[in-house]
């Protein structure tokens, strides 16, 4: 196959609509120029069909279509634009689907390119959806693992029950990143949530509770019955080369003072079994190193180490705009580190990295739609792209298969006929009915919902504007939900084309795995043939000593 043109991307990174004056959207041919560069760049578009080397999966844990469609404006008005015409990184890609993050029947077929066997799933995992909308727990398992699950299991088909340690036992599926590591990849895991949070959580752990972080936060019974908790599947299930973001207060005993909050005992260690889970992870890696801060971080030389953890935070990682930027990475940072330590392994890479920040808190992503406050959700997302943008200058399209999805949406939406140019945060032109302002964005549920006198408060500025101001909703919750659409899946590099149509979440874990000739499709015939024209372009020593004679007697000959 031809590989993908890398000027393609940045012919669209750098697009007229960026440079042009105002003046000149007003004719037609700036919309018909702009138009054919795109059609040219689509028409020479050919697919890349080569073995991936690396992949990297970054996930934003609850960006949905208006978030990132948000976040776009958001990043072209930071840089002084109006923000309409912006591009995020992410949106560069040649290659783009939708998955399905809802219920799907059981069994079906995954699609694989022409000629190629297709597996038949109801053959390979049976899987269930317990729930319409899913949580990320579901979700990572579906995207990591392959399979659908049910809601708040880790790294577990859908026979395992939430809350039933006895029911994982024989129901694990694993990763692809367990299965990168076993092909003899480095694999790591970047996020600013905690390290045992759902989404990063699928990538290594099986647990019928996405909410077992340490064993303190396990049932007697489930303890009872052998199951561990993730903290302790972290450092023992998989070999992880790197390991950055939240965390420390599930890795070490009970009073463990934290170093960063040595005198405030709510961060200290959680752990009951008094496991120092940081010192058995670094007593059985030679050359592994901890970090706890940015200082550490820095000082780490990527060509030193075989395997890095770096733990930010007692929990999640603070959100970008309350990062405090000399003691936190930020996930740009984080992403960088991981990549240059990753790169080394000849064999390649997988790296997952998350941005929850966008709902919650690391998914911060998502934590900060949870919480109604859309500016701190919006920064997570366009620093999610800026981490996107840094991977792409430090890795190439040409062996990498870089992939940007979302795990699931949130109830998020923005409009109000607002003019060209408006703030993002702003308000819209026109008072509602009950003859009060309200802001562009608005929430369909969560704690935004306000009454006072016997109505709604009108929004105004510049209070809507502050980062921490929450968007009203239209129900009262104490935290806003996940909504059930689809979410876009953009791809570059190879095997990119793969991603395609409409698809199950399910299939971004086989899509990924056939690109990078992992299992189960590591003896697919163009992955047995890659291997034979690897081997064939090695020259034993033999061949290496009389080559180097020919060419000696060459130089001999012309001199």
């Amino acid at each position: 196959g031809v590989l993908e043109d890398p000027l393609g991307a940045q012919c669209l990174r750098t697009s007229p609509t960026l440079l042009s004056p105002p003046d000149a959207e007003k004719t037609p041919g700036y919309w018909n120029k702009g138009a054919r560069r795109r059609l040219e760049l689509a028409l020479a578009l050919q697919p890349a069909a080569e073995q991936a080397k690396n992949i990297i999966l970054f996930m934003g844990d609850g960006m949905g279509l208006s978030t990132m469609s948000a976040a776009r404006i958001y990043k072209g008005q930071l840089a002084g634009g109006s923000g309409e015409e912006s591009m995020l990184a992410m949106e560069t890609f040649p290659h783009m689907a939708l998955a399905k993050v809802s219920a799907s029947v059981p069994g079906g077929t995954v699609l694989l390119p022409v000629h190629e066997t297709q597996l038949d799933l109801s053959c390979f995992q049976t899987y269930t959806i317990d729930r319409q909308v899913p949580d990320s727990a579901g979700t990572g398992t579906a995207y990591l693992c392959g399979v659908k699950a049910n809601a708040k299991t880790l790294g577990l088909s859908g026979a395992a029950v939430y809350g039933k340690c006895r029911t994982t036992f024989g129901n694990e599926v694993d990763s692809i990143l367990h299965r990168a590591r076993l092909a003899g990849k480095s694999v790591g895991i970047v996020t600013t949530t905690r390290v045992q949070h759902a989404s990063p959580g699928a990538a290594y752990a099986h647990s019928a509770s996405r909410s077992w972080y340490a064993d303190a936060n396990m049932p007697k019974e489930a303890l009872r019955d052998g199951c561990k908790d993730i903290a302790y599947q972290l450092v023992h299930n998989t070999d992880i080369n790197v390991i950055l973001g939240g965390g420390r207060i599930y890795m070490t005993p009970k009073r463990t003072p934290d170093p960063e909050y040595p005198e405030d005992p709510d961060q200290n260690g959680t752990r009951k079994d008094g496991r120092d889970l940081i010192a058995e992870w670094l007593s059985a890696k030679q050359g592994a190193r901890y970090v706890w801060d940015k200082k550490g971080l820095d000082a780490i030389e990527d060509d030193s180490v075989s395997h890095l953890m770096g733990l930010f935070e007692p929990k999640d990682m603070r959100y970008e705009l309350n990062r405090n930027t000399s003691t936190d990475p930020s996930i740009v940072e984080m992403t960088e580190k991981a990549i240059r330590i990753l790169r080394r392994n000849p064999n390649g890479f997988f790296l997952f990295v998350e941005d929850d920040c966008v709902a919650c808190a690391g998914g911060r992503i998502d934590h900060g739609h949870h919480s109604g406050r859309a500016k701190q959700a919006l920064m997570e997302a366009v620093m999610l792209d800026r981490a996107v943008a840094r991977a792409g200058d430090l890795t190439s399209p040409l062996d990498t298969l870089t992939v940007v999805t979302a795990d699931h949406s949130h109830v998020f939406t923005f409009g109000g006929n607002t003019a060209r140019g408006n703030s993002i945060f702003g308000l819209a032109p026109k008072k509602a009915k009950d003859k009060r302002a309200y802001t562009s964005i608005l929430y369909g549920n969560g704690p935004g919902y306000s009454i006072r006198d016997g109505g709604r408060p009108a929004a105004s500025l510049p209070a809507a504007e502050d980062k921490d101001y929450r968007q009203q909703a239209a129900v009262p919750l104490e935290a806003e939900t996940h909504s059930g659409e689809d979410v876009v899946v953009l791809a570059q590099g190879p095997m990119a084309h793969l991603f395609h149509g409409v698809q199950e979440q399910h299939y971004i874990a086989h899509a990924m795995a056939y690109a990078a000739c992992l299992e189960p499709y590591a003896t697919e015939p163009r992955c047995r043939a890659a291997r034979r024209a690897s081997h064939g372009t090695q020259c034993s020593p033999q061949t290496l000593l009389a080559l180097l004679t020919l060419c000696m007697a060459a130089l001999m000959v012309s001199g």
